[in-house]
């Protein structure tokens, strides 16, 4: 793991790793939603409303899977104390707030005409609520709290303990009684059509491709800046 702590070696193999999980991730979520949205089937039930299925789902994901990074960075930058274990949980923060927003925002347009409303206090859209303030509080908290580019041990425990959210999120259909479906895809195996599920497979991987992409751009990003400043505080000190 410690490989990898050398900011000149990370990035010698990050440069080439951000293209192609772009490209590929573009590619693949170009593909997956021509297909959920043009080839696959409307749904018996729900109708043409199902296509949202191959947007909400991935984002979904990803919001949760976002959090979940922060969490594993946070425990190697207090444990490890690997030097780009902070960079990486706050390069995932954002695009981690920005695919639970569009969860929110994807569900609530799907749960109109399903539910007959635009929200409700459910278990499952509560708790995904809560995430996304979670993410604000996050970035804020990093923003006021870490300096050149390093994220405080203040912002490190703030993310491990947010995970306590993330099992709430993903069993919430389950502890309660609750509008919302229970889990279509487990590892007993899944209860949507292969019509679905194959495009639907293709969208999250694409989307978790671009999430990659997107995380590495941003510890890049900061990785230059922290260059840049350390170089201006040696030009102003000689």
């Amino acid at each position: 793991m410690h490989r990898f702590a050398n900011p000149a070696r990370f990035l010698k193999i990050a440069r080439p790793m951000t293209a192609v999980l772009f490209w590929s991730g573009l590619a693949l979520t170009v593909g997956a939603c021509i297909w959920g949205l043009v080839v696959a089937p409307a749904d018996r039930l729900m109708g043409e409303t199902v296509r949202i299925l191959y947007i909400h789902v991935p984002t979904a994901w990803l919001g949760m899977g976002g959090w979940v990074a922060i969490a594993i960075a946070s425990v190697v930058q207090l444990v490890w104390r690997h030097p780009l274990a902070g960079i990486a949980a706050r390069a995932a923060a954002l695009p981690g707030a920005v695919f639970a927003g569009l969860c929110l925002l994807s569900g609530s347009i799907w749960g109109r005409p399903t539910w007959g409303t635009w929200w409700v206090w459910d278990g499952r859209l509560t708790s995904m609520l809560v995430l996304f303030f979670l993410y604000i509080g996050y970035i804020a908290l990093v923003s006021a709290t870490s300096e050149r580019g390093q994220t405080s041990r203040i912002a490190a425990i703030f993310g491990i303990i947010g995970a306590v959210n993330i099992p709430v999120i993903n069993r919430s259909v389950v502890w309660w009684q609750t509008l919302h479906q229970p889990p279509s895809i487990t590892l007993s195996g899944s209860t949507i059509d292969s019509s679905f599920l194959w495009p639907l497979l293709a969208s999250v991987l694409g989307f978790s491709l671009l999430f990659g992409a997107i995380v590495l751009m941003r510890m890049r990003a900061a990785l230059a800046d922290i260059r840049v400043e350390a170089r201006l505080q040696r030009l102003a000190a000689a």
